[in-house]
């Protein structure tokens, strides 16, 4: 059996960078927090054997305040992964070993791999890893994961700790006298009584109040042993009402012994290209604007690009590759059925979506850029005020921008919040963020009705997206879950230059995850609603007779009230409940079979109106959200009521926005 590798550290501190270059992997590496939301394995090769990595989310301690501390400690005190490499950032390396001074006290096989060293040299700081690793009691090795720089050295030092695990490291660490007077009467308690953890960690954990061990504890003993084991830890917090400072402040002096010698930083610190953009970029007044017009630049490069200069190019291709198939039929004297649902089915549905992939690579490429810049971590900080008005904390902002992507990581990102208020409001209005699969049906509705205001019309959906977020988080805070939200803290990352690896990578993970939903359940759910529309038998295909016309009429009256109350509309935004990009899927299918020959922009142009197209929009970026995020919804809240109600409630919210659209438009002698 091949033995397992756990990558832990703190965000930042390039552990999906290191896993990505030892395994090949093609994970998404961000630069800010929040990325890893869940366990990713790969493997690596050493001589002829063969070692599962696998990259825990990324944490600050091992404590019970968030998911992702709770996914990454109960899976080493597990003992499945024989060997811990614990990532840590060269540039900030006291608070970074605050993380493996935990690991260390629970007993873990720990290789420590100093990230980033040529990032802390930039900045004059001096590292002596031998030292550190002397008076850690494991191995330190130097390594830059961005470059493959000490990578070797570093799984050969881990293949070696995991080799003979059996090497037990006392760890030198006291919490002040009063302090482990306590723990060594805990760990008496506690001894021999078949914990699988060890006796010491536990009793700390008992003492910080961790309620997840003092559970694992209850299970275990006696009712007589936790009482007493409850008594000793009120002892502990009568006599010293700081009981949880201290244990932090012991942790913070046996760093400080560490990195005594070990870790110098120049006498007058210089101001970092970092300091001086952070200046400007996260001003008090000016960084929410900045940050507004940033990403209406990335808005409309990517029409000047995507569509000003490679638009068209893959509609063409869809095309010529939709002539070409209906030509080898016809020779072949393949059915009229048979070439209808090539034809009308597949290259009027499937093949109207991939139309807009040059304008999606673009758009994810530009988004790239600015996360692995650095960037985008800073949307969190200068967001903290704005969601702090409506009851909430700025790094709840961050499984929003998670979300601008696609909506299920966005959702499973709620993990990193430590509140769970936050978390359930940001898990409930994560979906009001616009998702890369609503993009084919914006871009379609603004080739159509808006191409000279494409970047103003898709910025005001992202903004109207965030701000009806806002506002929903705002009346849950006030209803569903009172209470107050934790505090904001974060680490602002250094400004880095975008490796053309990592926006690649970030920019493909997208794409393919479009490619592959228009080759399934785009194409399953336009396989469906196409025999719809050709049944029942004598009828005209695509028709209001037509099975699929006739649910689409009683679906119709619904929408009449926001100007698009029409059946093909209306089974475009059904067959939207499977997946966001099947809406112009199915309304190219539709429209196609309607008027043969007819582009899809053309037939838009006669089924809507400017104001219907958009309250159109409107009704997309706001209304229940797909299949998959109502699954990952009922996963992370561990009920289907809250799935049900994201259902209920957000199309409730798209219809309203859709419908006061509309008729205040009208209102204003819109049309």
């Amino acid at each position: 059996m091949p033995k397992t590798v756990a990558l832990a550290g703190n965000p930042n501190s390039g552990k999906t960078t290191l896993f990505n270059a030892l395994t090949g992997a093609n994970h998404h590496a961000a630069n800010w927090p929040g990325v890893t939301v869940e366990r990713k394995e790969g493997q690596f090769r050493c001589g002829s054997d063969v070692y599962t990595v696998v990259d825990l989310p990324g944490i600050y301690s091992l404590g019970a305040f968030s998911e992702d501390e709770l996914v990454a400690r109960d899976y080493i005190l597990s003992g499945e992964p024989d060997v811990v490499v614990n990532v840590i950032d060269a540039t900030n390396v006291e608070r970074n070993l605050y993380l493996t001074t935990q690991l260390l006290e629970m007993g873990a096989n720990v290789v420590v791999a100093l990230n980033m060293v040529d990032e802390a040299e930039s900045l004059a700081m001096s590292l002596d890893a031998q030292a550190l690793s002397k008076r850690l009691g494991v191995p330190v090795v130097p390594t830059v994961a961005s470059k493959r720089q000490g990578i070797d050295q570093l799984m050969a030092a881990a293949v070696r700790a995991a080799a003979d695990p059996s090497v037990k490291r006392k760890l030198d660490l006291s919490y002040g006298q009063s302090v482990d007077a306590k723990v060594t009467q805990l760990e008496k308690l506690l001894k021999d009584r078949d914990l699988v953890y060890p006796p010491r960690w536990v009793a700390v954990k008992l003492l910080e109040g961790d309620g997840q061990v003092l559970k694992m504890v209850e299970e275990r003993l006696t009712s007589q042993d936790v009482e007493e084991l409850r008594r000793v830890c009120e002892e502990a917090a009568a006599e010293n009402s700081d009981l949880q400072l201290e244990i932090v402040d012991g942790r913070y002096r046996f760093i400080q012994k560490v990195t005594r010698g070990a870790v110098a930083r120049p006498k007058k610190e210089v101001p970092t290209l970092t300091d001086r953009l952070d200046k400007v970029l996260t001003h008090r007044f000016w960084g929410l604007p900045l940050f507004a017009v940033i990403i209406f630049a990335v808005f409309q490069l990517t029409f000047v690009i995507g569509q000003d200069l490679l638009g068209g190019l893959v509609g063409e291709g869809v095309g010529l590759l939709g002539e070409y198939i209906d030509g080898l039929l016809a020779r072949a004297n393949a059915s009229e059925l048979l070439r209808s649902y090539v034809a009308d089915g597949l290259i009027g549905g499937v093949g109207v979506v991939l139309e807009f992939i040059p304008l999606i690579v673009i758009l994810y490429t530009l988004m790239g850029l600015l996360e692995d810049s650095g960037y985008m971590a800073r949307a969190a900080y200068v967001m903290d005020n704005t969601m702090r008005k409506v009851g909430l904390q700025g790094k709840t902002f961050i499984p929003l921008i998670v979300a601008f992507g696609c909506n299920v990581p966005g959702v499973m990102a709620t993990r990193t919040l430590e509140n769970k208020k936050d978390r359930m409001t940001a898990i409930l209005i994560n979906p009001f963020m616009s998702c890369g699969a609503k993009l084919p049906i914006y871009l379609a509705f603004i080739a159509a009705f808006f191409p000279k205001y494409g970047a103003l019309v898709l910025f005001s959906l992202y903004v109207l997206g965030v701000l009806v977020a806002l506002a929903m988080g705002k009346l849950f805070g006030r209803t569903l879950f009172k209470g107050e939200s934790s505090h904001f803290i974060m680490e602002l990352p250094p400004y880095r230059m975008p490796t053309l690896r990592n926006v690649v990578r970030n920019m493909w993970d997208n794409v393919s995850s479009f490619l592959v939903r228009a080759g399934t359940v785009i194409f399953v759910v336009v396989s469906l609603l196409w025999v719809l529309a050709v049944l029942p038998a004598g009828v005209e295909p695509y028709g209001s007779e037509s099975i699929l016309g006739r649910v689409g009429a009683v679906i119709a009256p619904i929408f009449a009230p926001a100007g698009f109350g029409t059946w093909q509309a209306s089974v475009g935004l059904f067959a939207g409940v499977a997946a966001k990009e099947a809406v112009v899927a199915t309304l190219g299918m539709v429209y196609a079979g309607v008027e043969e020959g007819v582009e899809l922009v053309s037939a838009l142009q006669k089924a809507f109106t400017p104001l219907s197209a958009f309250a159109f929009l409107v009704m997309t970026l706001l209304y229940t959200p797909c299949v998959a995020t109502l699954a990952t919804i009922k996963k992370e809240t561990g009920s289907a009521k809250w799935a049900f109600f994201s259902a209920g409630y957000a199309f409730a919210v798209g219809w309203l926005g859709a419908v006061l659209v509309f008729q205040l438009g009208r209102l204003f002698g819109l049309s």
